[in-house]
């Protein structure tokens, strides 16, 4: 069985393959188109690097001037003003840029609709902060860092092109001597340089390498600054469920259709045709016992199935919407339910809200009437903000615990697939709240 494809370049860093596949070209490329921000931002923060350096210098010395601590002061508060404007396109190519070498999802930053918006983001946000962190270590610590590089990939062309600097009878290419000296050893001719042109060639992989791993520590660090602390992956994997969410749902509506449709449409005429048949045979005749208790059976199915398809999917909440479907719940409970709703409650959410808070009322009402011994109960349906509220509460005797199958940790799970979540309590003598809370915006 092939194994799986690397998804980004850490994990490409980590196969054997790597230097066979098309990693090592990105990471390369991803190195290069870097190289241009570097350098911006190294000039853009020249102010601040420069005063604080000439800072440190001086504190080494034991000497503090008022004139560089000033400017170095002026510097970090012209910073502080205007450094996350100036690290919002820095931030943007970069977020661009990490699908070179991580096309994991990342968070866009924040999402503003107005110029006004936008600005009073750039300084009310954590995470334009964070980009201007990014700024400052793209402009201190990365030239460095690429530098080193650049060093290596120098020592490394030296040694390929080392029969090039000498030429034969000892004539040098101009400007260049015909003597090259590599560290303690002299090369004079071309041949002596053999061994300096294999050494470079077996350090390319070991550049690959390195080049590999600093495309990853910037790869890293831009994810760790930019893309909002993993949400972007959690977010992809909330809409992921609330997608499976909606194909449940469908499919349970086409259930209902077929159920409603087809089962329920033929039990219906079979019933009719039994009591048509009944009319026809005369009260002592020995078939016509057995006939009632088949028409009386198949009107019990009726009943079943109906109740079965209303499970489903109410059509009361379909065509009404949410509090007149829980008001339908309640008057068919066997318990004495109350239902309240409080004022800003709209009758129509996004459908798989309405299902969800729909089953979990019904979910925690089927609870109650089977394991809490209590004769009535109250749902409640409210909103807070962007967040639907159900809350079902009885005067039992409590106790209720998930880990003895009462359905709460199903309940639960349902809840969270929307996003939403499902609080508990019900202490030692009662009362028992469950409380569930869902985002009800589309």
């Amino acid at each position: 069985m092939p194994s799986e494809q690397p998804r980004h370049l850490l994990a490409a860093l980590a196969s054997r393959r790597y230097l066979l596949s098309e990693w090592p070209w990105r990471a390369l490329f991803y190195v290069l188109t870097a190289l241009p921000a570097v350098g911006v931002a190294a000039v853009l923060l020249t102010p601040v690097t420069l005063t604080w350096a000439a800072v440190v210098v001086h504190a080494t010395d034991g000497r503090f001037h008022a004139p560089v601590l000033v400017a170095a002061g002026l510097a970090t508060s012209g910073l502080a003003a205007v450094g996350t404007l100036v690290a919002a396109p820095f931030a943007a190519l970069e977020r661009r840029r990490l699908g070179i070498v991580d096309p994991r999802p990342i968070d866009p930053g924040p999402r503003v609709s107005t110029a006004t918006s936008w600005f009073a983001a750039r300084y009310a946000e954590l995470s334009s902060w964070r980009e201007l962190v990014f700024l400052l270590l793209l402009a201190t610590v990365a030239p460095l860092a690429y530098g080193l590089l650049a060093f290596a990939v120098f020592l490394v062309s030296i040694l390929l092109i080392s029969p090039l600097l000498v030429l034969k009878d000892g004539k040098g290419i101009d400007g260049i001597g015909a003597t090259v000296t590599m560290g303690p050893w002299e090369v004079t001719t071309p041949a002596q340089a053999v061994p300096y042109v294999l050494l470079g060639v077996a350090l390319l992989p070991v550049l690959a390498y390195l080049t590999g791993l600093l495309a990853v520590a910037h790869a890293a660090t831009a994810r760790a600054l930019l893309g909002g602390g993993g949400q972007a992956e959690l977010r992809e994997v909330a809409r992921s469920r609330t997608r499976l969410v909606d194909a449940f749902d469908a499919e349970r509506r086409r259930i209902e259709r077929d159920l409603h449709d087809g089962a329920q449409h033929r039990l219906t005429s079979m019933t009719l045709q039994l009591g048509v048949a009944r009319l026809d045979l005369p009260d002592d005749s020995p078939a016509a016992a057995a006939l009632d208790r088949a028409h009386a059976e198949a009107k019990d199915l009726m009943v079943l199935l109906r109740d079965l398809v209303h499970g489903i999917s109410p059509q009361t909440l379909a065509d009404l919407g949410l509090p007149a479907a829980l008001r339908d719940l309640a008057a068919r409970s066997p318990l004495d339910v109350t239902v309240t709703v409080d004022p800003g409650v709209a009758d129509r959410y996004p459908s798989r809200v309405e299902n969800t808070a729909y089953f979990a009322a019904s979910e925690a009402l089927g609870n109650v009437a089977k394991h809490a011994g209590a004769a009535s109960a109250a749902v409640r349906l409210a909103r807070h903000g962007d967040t639907l509220i159900v809350e079902v509460r009885d005067e039992g005797p409590g106790g209720a615990d998930p880990a003895r199958g009462t359905g709460l940790t199903g309940l639960a799970d349902r809840v969270a697939a929307v996003g939403g979540r499902l609080l508990l309590s019900s202490p030692a003598g009662g009362p028992t709240l469950v409380r569930v809370e869902l985002p009800c915006l589309p």
